[in-house]
């Protein structure tokens, strides 16, 4: 397992879409210095030239920080960057074939949703993370399904490798699913669309273990 999860912190934060990268940039060094410790890339309506800038400069920033930057859903683009990883989605192939693209020295995290079926099969390919959500209601996916926080009570108790959690969470109802067994919270607007950035981000990193 590639020594990067082992750093994935309280704080897994996943870019806005904004097309300005400098705007973009400056965001994510708020949530950097504020203790972010890893940063995914997403970017659902920007085009491919737009995607590969971005992705190039979060590249060189992270690396600044000392941080995993992983790329959602996009293996291509992972590979253009030399990023440390992908974050796959349902849809997006299996780890199997992810990982003989990418090699044994990247990450590869999968959403597996509410279904802890899912994430048995994920790791039994190789994940070296799964992600369960949403736990609460997102605006960045309203019509997200919904996962309860007793499954990462099982999930915990059957898997070995770290839980992230997404959809809806805040420092305030974060806690609880630290609490179930997650071991770090993936979060956009929380962190992204605050006045603070740094401080909401700090807010997330600084939140212990109930």
């Amino acid at each position: 397992m590639p020594s990067a999860v082992v750093s994935i912190g309280r704080l897994y934060a996943i870019t806005p879409d904004e097309t300005d990268t400098v705007e973009l940039l400056r965001k994510v060094r708020l949530a950097l210095l504020g203790g972010a410790r890893m940063v995914q890339y997403r970017n659902k309506t920007a085009a491919a030239a737009l995607r590969l800038k971005q992705a190039e400069a979060l590249r060189e920033l992270t690396r600044e920080f000392a941080v995993p930057l992983v790329i959602n859903d996009d293996v291509v683009l992972a590979q253009q960057v030399d990023a440390d990883g992908v974050h796959l989605g349902g849809a997006d192939g299996g780890v199997a074939d992810t990982r003989a693209l990418l090699g044994s020295g990247k990450l590869i995290g999968v959403s597996c949703y509410n279904r802890l079926a899912l994430a048995h099969e994920a790791v039994r390919q190789g994940a070296d993370y799964v992600a369960f959500g949403s736990f609460f209601p997102s605006t960045v996916k309203p019509g997200a399904v919904v996962a309860p926080p007793d499954l990462l009570r099982q999930a915990r108790r059957e898997l070995a490798v770290p839980l992230v959690a997404i959809g809806g969470i805040t420092p305030q109802n974060g806690v609880q699913l630290l609490a179930a067994g997650a071991n770090a919270l993936a979060v956009i607007s929380a962190v992204f669309a605050a006045a603070d950035i740094e401080q909401a981000a700090r807010q997330f990193s600084n939140l212990k273990f109930p």
